[in-house]
């Protein structure tokens, strides 16, 4: 059965930019949430420090949590080789950074849409430099994990893979037994496009899940369509909801992945309005993964 991680998505610049909310501070809060594990970012301002590294997992371990996952944006579509080394020597840290926290699965993107880039080159840039750390990976029992993504906060341009297409070109362009999918469907909506349709194209390669639920603050979905990759729309009409009370069809994305045997984590990027509503989301999560896998 599906096991349910946290992530601090409400608190992401307290955590990463001001440092109003201290690592240990997070890890008290989630305790009282009824998940097995915490989802990591490495961005934290306290994981700079790499002494800080066993203690975070020592202080996890001691809430009867794990950390699975690790969060992180690398950049391989730059068309300058050498940008591409650095970044692949940064993911190689990540994944030493999540093989020390006790983690499975660190992200992967595929990085920038570059206005000068062919989707050929953006999908070899990617591809090759995925390629590159794999064996690293490997060797740390490491799982790389590709995200159907928007756009990192920190980047001028949307992801490069962001649209359906690019995004199954890369994954297929990406064979190997430590790399798979984390799906997450509100990102779909943000391309404009159907999350369900996605699901089926990549559901066999599916490792890990991020959940969450947006709702239109205003407008249709029609009109999110309309404008280009949902960029403006990420501003203006999609709103991060509760789980359970927005456009996601949870039944259909639960009965797809339960069809493929997915049996991994499921992280939950919700709790904008704060811890309750992270709760609510949750018990919402924990009832569907109980309806799905163990037909109660």
């Amino acid at each position: 059965m599906p096991k349910l991680a946290a992530f601090p998505k409400a608190f992401m610049v307290a955590l990463c930019k001001e440092g109003t909310m201290t690592v240990s501070e997070w890890i008290k809060l989630a305790s009282t949430l009824d998940v097995q594990g915490l989802e990591w970012y490495a961005g934290f301002l306290e994981m700079a420090d790499e002494k800080n590294w066993p203690r975070f997992r020592k202080e996890v371990e001691g809430t009867g949590k794990v950390i699975p996952m690790m969060c992180c944006s690398p950049d391989f579509t730059h068309p300058d080789a050498a940008f591409r080394e650095k970044e692949i020597a940064k993911q190689k840290r990540w994944i030493d950074m999540t093989h020390t926290l006790g983690g499975s699965y660190c992200r992967v993107l595929s990085g920038q849409r570059r206005p000068e880039l062919t989707l050929d080159e953006g999908v070899k840039f990617a591809a090759d430099s995925i390629y590159a750390c794999l064996p690293y990976a490997q060797e740390r029992g490491i799982t790389l994990i590709i995200e159907n993504h928007y756009k990192d906060d920190f980047w001028d341009y949307p992801e490069f893979a962001q649209k359906m297409d690019v995004f199954c070109k890369l994954v297929e362009a990406v064979n190997h037994p430590n790399f798979g999918v984390n799906y997450d469907p509100s990102n779909t909506y943000l391309a404009g496009e159907d999350p369900i349709e996605l699901l089926k194209r990549v559901s066999h390669r599916v490792v890990t899940m991020h959940a969450s639920d947006r709702y239109l603050a205003e407008g249709t979905i029609e009109d999110l369509r309309k404008e280009e990759g949902g960029a403006q729309g990420y501003a203006k009409r999609l709103r991060h909801g509760e789980i359970g009370k927005g456009l996601n069809d949870y039944d259909a994305i639960f009965t797809e992945l339960k069809s493929k045997g997915f049996n991994g984590w499921i992280s939950i990027e919700d709790g904008v309005d704060g811890m309750e509503q992270l709760a609510r989301s949750v018990e919402f999560l924990k009832k569907k993964i109980a309806q799905h896998w163990s037909g109660k």
